[in-house]
């Protein structure tokens, strides 16, 4: 299979997809912040975050990753390109796309922009988990937990990481509404619909040796055969 982190299987392909993913995951975040009708729970603890530090949203961002991705070493997980990459590129971009953005606007515009922040979002995250160079750094540690406890739910676990920090970033400032909960319902579907639709395939299987039957005949012959 295309291993984590194996660039040798269609590596044009699949880093394209990556930061293709990456890229289109900043900007689903930026037009969620700008509809200012509710984040996901990471991104409710990242805004509550900046609020409080006086720190651009993406720069958080970024800091909260690289922190998850220490969390990793105990759990023993390895990461991927896909995993440093998405820490740095969702950050930047993030920020970048809020530089564009203008603030406010009539509520039918915020809605429109959050309903295609939500689906931008799903189709970014199937995208860049489809490319199978790694996983981000708060999934990573999900499944690593998941992973080093078998008898837990990966399910359970999630829940309780995100309602730890949506709880969090609501105490700190982050915006908690109609978004948060619509990206709770709508990103399940989103991400069982996209993640199969950009998986690229796995590297095929060496095939096994078959001797050829004329050239066995040929060998068992010996150097008289050759002669004749």
């Amino acid at each position: 299979m295309a291993a984590i982190g194996n660039l040798r299987y269609r590596s044009t392909r699949r880093l394209s997809q990556l930061y293709a993913g990456l890229v289109l995951y900043g900007v689903s975040m930026a037009l969620m912040i700008r509809s200012e009708l509710g984040l996901d729970p990471w991104d409710v603890f990242h805004q509550g975050l900046a609020r409080q530090t006086g720190l651009s949203f993406g720069t958080v961002t970024i800091a909260v990753g690289a922190a998850v991705l220490l969390l990793w070493i105990p759990l023993r997980q390895r990461p991927g390109l896909g995993t440093v990459s998405n820490v740095v590129v969702i950050g930047l971009v993030v920020d970048a796309t809020l530089a564009l953005l203008p603030t406010g606007g009539p509520l039918p515009v915020r809605i429109g922009l959050l309903v295609v922040g939500i689906v931008a979002n799903g189709a970014a995250t199937g995208l860049y988990l489809g490319a199978h160079l790694g996983p981000g750094p708060r999934d990573g540690l999900m499944t690593g937990y998941v992973a080093r406890r078998p008898g837990r739910s990966i399910r359970l676990v999630r829940t309780l990481i995100e309602v730890t920090v949506l709880a969090l970033g609501w105490l700190l400032g982050g915006t908690v509404g109609l978004g948060t909960v619509a990206y709770a319902l709508a990103i399940g579907p989103l991400a069982q619909l996209f993640i199969p639709l950009f998986a690229v395939a796995p590297a095929p299987e060496p095939a096994a040796s078959t001797p050829d039957p004329a050239a066995c005949a040929a060998g068992a012959a010996g150097p008289a055969t050759e002669a004749a």
